[in-house]
């Protein structure tokens, strides 16, 4: 696979366990809202590769990227020490399966994230191509402490008619109010079980999800993943796959960049 060397230019962490980090750009790399590539790092000379969802929208001159920090994982242990000027190996080769192109076109796409799944949906809401396909886009990020609500300041700031962010935290006692919501609701719940019992909707002031007018996409940990294929797929709602495009869409490629700190 061709790998270009590139520079960490910043690092940001979030919290103890959550960090961003941004890179120059290889020179003609393309890419689309939502993609993923392959990087690394070589420590003793072997490159350590990861698949990670790019952060940053396609105008942007650097790539920015967001991970957890697993004290003993190969890459992310070293990854949450680097320092501007080190290098750092990024594939040239992007894809992925949550751009707009692997839902159709519809009413409400709902993004559902847990912990650093929320990266693709933040380089898509930073673009306009999702706008242009849906009338409202509305974000659901669950993470299990505050300080792990990445991008939080970001999202709030492009709150509109046309898109709502919605954040939950599960396992930590809190007082934010979410800046969406119409009515009370448990926001110490995950967005998965909001969606399924119908709470996200009455919280947002929103017509059930229809899996006729409706798109999901889902980016988190593997248990939210399944749960909620699974759940979608009972009521209607068709995967996306070889054979066409459907009704919602799941990434699974970089699972192995999360851990159980993706609530």
């Amino acid at each position: 696979m061709p790998y270009s060397e590139q520079q960490i230019t910043s690092l940001h962490h979030w919290s103890d366990k959550t960090f961003s980090f941004t890179t120059t750009r290889p020179e003609g790399f393309e890419f689309r809202n939502g993609q993923f590539v392959t990087l690394g790092l070589r420590p003793e000379g072997k490159l350590i590769p990861r698949a990670y969802s790019i952060v940053s929208d396609p105008s942007s001159e650097e790539l920015e990227f967001l991970s957890i920090h697993v004290p003993d994982g190969d890459l992310t242990s070293r990854l949450a020490h680097v320092e501007p000027g080190d290098s750092i190996w990024i594939n040239t080769k992007v894809t992925g399966s949550l751009t707009v192109d692997y839902v159709q076109p519809g009413r409400h796409l709902y993004m559902l994230a847990t912990g650093t799944g929320i990266a693709p949906f933040v380089s898509l809401v930073r673009g306009d191509e999702v706008f242009e396909h849906f009338e409202r886009v509305i974000l659901v990020h669950s993470v299990r402490t505050v300080e792990e609500l990445a991008y939080r300041e970001e999202l709030e700031a492009k709150i509109s008619d046309r898109f709502r962010y919605m954040p939950t935290v599960t396992r930590e006692d809190h007082d934010f109010a979410c800046p969406v919501a119409q009515q009370p609701f448990d926001n110490n719940q995950r967005g998965a079980e909001l969606f399924r019992s119908g709470e996200l909707f009455r919280a947002l002031d929103l017509p059930p999800a229809d899996p006729e007018q409706d798109r999901v996409m889902l980016c988190g940990n593997p248990a939210m993943n399944r749960e909620m294929s699974q759940w979608l797929e009972e009521h209607g709602w068709v995967q996306t796959s070889y054979k066409g495009t459907g009704t919602y869409t799941v990434e699974q490629a970089f699972v192995t960049t999360m851990d159980d700190a993706d609530d």
